[in-house]
C-alpha cells in the first residue's frame, strides 16, 4: 500500500475537480496540486521552511554533485536572517516557492492577513533577485477558503506533496530513504526540509535517495517543470 499517495481534498469553494493528481476548483479558487500525471518517471524534490545557514548549503552541495535542480519553498523571515543562503539557491538555478512570511497555520488566519502573509513573502524573494515566484505551499499543508481565494486573486498554485519523508519528525535517514525508494512513482512532489531545528538527517538520506533514484531511471526537475512537463 502506498501510504503517503492518498490524495486529500478540501472544499474552498463550490465543486471540486480531482484531475490525476490535481484538486482543480472553481475559477474563484486557487489550483491545488499534490502530484502531477506524467507517464515517465519524472518527479520533483521540495524543500520548506529554509533557507538554514548550515543544512542549506550542505543540500546545495548535494543536488551540485548530482546536477539536480529542485524547488525550495522559503520562509520570509529566513530570507532576511539568512538573504546570502537564499541568494546562493537562486545563483544555483533553483526554482524559489514561496512558504509565507512566518510559516503561520493560514486556515486559521482571516483572509486580509492570509494576503498578507503571502506578499511580505513574496516581495522578500522579489527584493533578492527580482524574480516573483507563483507557487505557494502553505505551512502545515493547511488551507481553506481564504487561502485558495487569495492564491486565485494573488495568481499563485498551491503546491502540497504526494510523499512526506517526515525529515521534520527526526525520522532516522534509513527510514526516510525506504520511506521513498519503497512509495515515489513518476509524477510525484517529495516533502523535505532545509530547517530543521536540531540535527537533521535530510542530508544523509538524500546522499543514498538521489543516486538510488536515478539508477532506477528517474529524472529530477524543478515543480513547475513537472507541471509542464518537461
Amino acid at each position: 500500500m502506498r501510504r503517503n499517495r492518498i490524495l486529500k481534498s478540501v472544499l474552498c469553494a463550490g465543486i471540486v475537480l480531482m484531475f490525476g493528481g490535481t484538486a482543480v476548483f472553481p475559477v474563484s479558487s486557487a489550483e491545488v496540486v499534490y502530484s502531477w500525471h506524467t507517464n515517465d518517471k519524472t518527479i520533483a524534490l521540495t524543500f520548506d521552511d529554509g533557507p538554514h545557514p548550515v543544512y542549506t548549503p550542505e543540500i546545495l552541495d548535494i543536488l551540485g554533485e548530482y546536477g539536480v535542480k529542485a524547488t525550495f519553498f522559503t520562509i520570509g523571515q529566513n530570507v532576511e536572517w539568512y538573504n546570502d543562503v537564499f541568494r546562493m539557491e537562486y545563483a544555483a538555478g533553483h526554482e524559489i516557492g514561496n512558504h509565507t512570511y512566518s510559516h503561520q497555520n493560514l486556515r486559521k488566519l482571516p483572509y486580509k492577513s492570509v494576503c498578507r502573509e503571502i506578499e511580505q513573502a513574496e516581495e522578500l524573494v522579489y527584493e533578492a533577485t527580482e524574480y516573483r515566484t507563483r507557487l505557494l505551499r502553505p505551512p502545515e499543508g493547511a488551507f481553506g477558503h481564504d487561502l485558495c481565494k487569495a492564491a486565485a486573486e494573488l495568481d499563485y498554485t498551491v503546491i502540497c506533496w504526494s510523499v512526506d519523508t517526515l525529515d521534520w519528525a527526526h525520522t532516522p535517514s534509513d527510514e526516510i530513504v525506504t520511506n521513498v525508494l519503497e512509495n515515489v512513482k513518476g509524477g510525484d512532489i517529495i516533502l523535505f526540509h532545509d530547517y530543521i531545528a536540531g540535527d537533521s538527517p535530510t542530508p544523509d538520506a538524500l546522499r543514498v535517495i538521489i543516486p538510488a533514484l536515478l539508477d532506477e531511471g528517474y529524472r529530477f526537475v524543478t515543480v513547475s517543470e513537472l507541471l509542464n512537463g518537461k
